[in-house]
């Protein structure tokens, strides 16, 4: 009876890993069929780094393409509202110190007017918005938590307000390897995010940001061949039930 039991605990094992896919919340359009990159431009030369792996876009940050590496929506979008559930997966990333990130957008200095760094296992991507890098929504592991948008929160031409603006007021990120779910909203050029249900960018100004374009999954990383390890911290990412609705 023992393989009876085995077989029993592989059977559970499989429909634990396996994933349904959502139904579209009313209103919504899916982005993503759960079979392939339909709808979606593979960047030239990528050699099937992006994939879809068990119902989910998957990525390694290894894509081949000589050029831009982000996955981009074929369609472009103006104002919408935008659901996503992303993970960033346990491999390893890239070990180094990063900055602890105050409410205004700064980073915390010590008393020897340094910036204090924190060591990560660092991972990096994001939600490309309209087509535009600089408005990226991030999916990271840094202290602060993921949502913030770092082209805006670094750019020192950026008034404090739009700087402290873009700055997640709380880290709601799940543990590495776990889901989390992204409500993206953007209006003209102002900004919402919930991260898994809870507010953590609220009306923020994007000046400048396109007013229409693509959405883009982000790659992020280099992996340095003769060193054996990465040079920049890698999109190790997947993600699932994508669904964008249109706003007028």
């Amino acid at each position: 009876m023992r393989w009876l039991r085995f077989l029993s605990l592989a059977g559970f094992m499989l429909l634990a890993g396996a994933v349904v896919a959502a139904d579209p919340p009313e209103g919504f359009t899916p982005l993503f069929n759960g079979k392939d990159l339909t709808g979606w431009k593979v960047p030239a030369g990528d050699n099937g780094h992006w994939k879809v792996v068990d119902g989910v876009i998957d990525y390694d940050a290894r894509s081949e393409a000589k050029g831009d590496k982000t996955l981009w929506t074929e369609k472009s979008f103006r104002d919408f509202v935008l659901r996503i559930d992303w993970r960033l997966k346990p491999e390893p990333g890239m070990k180094h110190g990063v900055p602890i990130i105050l409410p205004d957008g700064s980073h915390k200095k010590g008393p020897d007017g340094k910036e204090e760094l924190v060591e990560v296992d660092d991972v990096d991507s994001g939600i490309y918005l309209r087509g535009s890098p600089k408005s990226q929504v991030n999916i990271w592991v840094w202290p602060v938590g993921s949502g913030e948008v770092y082209g805006y929160r670094t750019d020192k031409k950026m008034t404090p307000e739009v700087r402290a603006g873009v700055t997640p007021k709380k880290k709601m990120d799940r543990p590495r390897g776990e889901w989390n779910t992204f409500e993206i909203t953007i209006k003209g050029d102002r900004l919402w995010v919930k991260l898994n249900g809870e507010e953590v960018i609220s009306n923020a100004q994007l000046p400048g940001i396109p007013p229409e374009g693509p959405i883009g999954l982000q790659h992020h990383g280099s992996w340095n061949a003769k060193t054996n390890s990465w040079s920049s911290p890698p999109s190790l990412v997947q993600f699932r039930n994508i669904f964008v609705k249109e706003l007028k």
